[in-house]
């Protein structure tokens, strides 16, 4: 892998912090003193038999080297943005060394998984990142696009020839096609991307009168799942469900990508989950899923009230999906659709605190980025207390005695030193330097915010 060489020249950014200086301060000492823990490679190695002992999950304590979500090219990622904000610190060597990690990891093993959080997308996301510009590391990515386009155009084939019911990991931003879209956004070398676009705009026609991106129960990804939802789901989350393919349609035609049927598509699937709102007493909100009926139509059993408030799961992250839709259709009203439920969101958390994590998937970290996009995109919409309190809410759950700084938090009583960037403490330091700074956190393609 090429060395570092001189950097590229950055353009002003328009994005702008709107802490007080010395919550700002803070934000960057804190951030920076996790982002160092996180960036000690032995420190990580050490704490995986601790987080794997305190999770209700074990299992899910481990580390990939070529995986974002937790592994080696999420903290290279971290040191990406890091060396943006923080320039001559070394966070461009730290990054480098936990980029040969991934790329050793490759060529000895190779990978079967083309997904953005664990797999060759997402691992290529975090070389494009730490290339400056494209000056270096171009040999690596090659490398990677190889490898990476049989498999994306497997995942275009699958949706293009599924005809009744889709698993989500098929087309969703963790695992499936949305993903590998989120990095061909920043780098369209693989020459799939329409191949991608197309399968993912079938997704709005209907099958035998059904979305064509319903889940039967057969393709529920556990027991719980289809004891929960007999007769099969519609998925509303962001990070499984149909905002991340609309997110990612949307990206692509604000970003110039374009395929027959697409602006229909985003329109068509803004409109189903338009459908899916539900009222309550903090105003509108979306619920994890919705159950199909036995004719196969959207029902109201399951999980039909809204649930919590993050990226993962909940109203923000559907939000966020429907305020690119609107941007990328021009479209008033599905603008103020997303505003409306963003603001009930925050209206809701600041009364219930249901969030009792730090870290981004399904916490607070989560949610404070996508605040900061609607305060970056539509500042007149949003709370303008919004981040400073979600901000004095994390810089308040730091804990220095921890091994990262933060810990994943699974309940009230169940802590998990993790150093990952979706559940651990790399995505709270890339949060908090993205609030106390005005470099554009663009990393958070990843999940489909920008």
């Amino acid at each position: 892998m090429p060395q570092s060489c001189t950097r590229s020249v950055e353009h002003p950014s328009t994005w702008h912090g709107s802490l007080d200086a010395t919550r700002r301060s803070t934000a960057l000492f804190v951030a920076r003193d996790v982002a160092v823990r996180t960036a000690n490679r032995e420190r990580v190695a050490r704490s995986l038999p601790l987080a794997r002992s305190q999770s209700r999950y074990p299992e899910s304590a481990q580390w990939n080297p070529c995986g974002l979500a937790g592994g080696d090219a999420g903290v290279a990622l971290m040191c990406s943005y890091f060396d943006r904000c923080l320039p001559g610190e070394g966070w461009d060597a730290l990054g480098h060394v936990f980029l040969a990690q991934g790329v050793s990891a490759l060529e000895r093993a190779g990978s079967r998984c083309a997904g953005l959080f664990a797999g060759l997308s997402g691992f290529a996301f975090a070389l494009e990142a730490l290339s400056r510009h494209g000056d270096r590391y171009q040999s690596a990515l090659a490398a990677v696009d190889e490898l990476l386009a049989p498999q994306a155009s497997e995942f275009a084939a699958r949706l293009n020839t599924a005809e009744h019911g889709l698993p989500v990991s098929a087309f969703d931003v963790v695992s499936g096609a949305s993903g590998v879209v989120a990095y061909l956004l920043r780098r369209d070398s693989l020459g799939v991307m329409p191949d991608l676009l197309t399968a993912l705009v079938r997704l709005a026609e209907p099958s035998r009168g059904v979305p064509r991106w319903a889940t039967p129960p057969g393709l529920l990804p556990s027991e719980s799942q289809r004891r929960a939802y007999p007769t099969g789901q519609l998925n509303c989350g962001l990070a499984h469900g149909i905002p991340g393919p609309l997110a990612a349609l949307s990206l692509a035609l604000q970003s110039g990508h374009e395929v027959p049927g697409q602006r229909e598509a985003v329109g068509t699937l803004a409109q189903c989950l338009l459908a899916l709102r539900v009222e309550g007493p903090w105003g509108v909100g979306w619920p994890d899923a919705v159950s199909l009926t036995a004719a196969g139509r959207p029902g109201h059993g399951g999980a039909s009230a809204a649930t919590r408030d993050a990226w993962c799961y909940g109203t923000p992250g559907v939000a966020r999906s429907l305020w690119l839709a609107g941007e990328a259709l021009a479209d008033d009203d599905l603008r103020r659709a997303a505003t409306e439920g963003m603001t009930s969101a925050l209206q809701r958390s600041a009364a219930l605190h249901p969030l009792i994590s730090p870290t981004y998937c399904h916490g607070v970290a989560g949610l404070l980025q996508i605040v900061l996009r609607f305060s970056h995109d539509a500042p007149s919409e949003t709370p303008a207390e919004a981040s400073t309190m979600l901000v004095d809410e994390l810089l308040a759950a730091y804990e220095p005695q921890r091994p990262f700084g933060y810990a994943s938090r699974e309940a009230a009583d169940v802590a998990v030193d993790r150093a990952g960037l979706l559940d651990g403490a790399a995505g709270v330091a890339m949060t908090l330097l993205a609030a106390a700074t005005q470099i554009e956190p663009g990393w958070d393609r990843i999940f489909l915010l920008s």
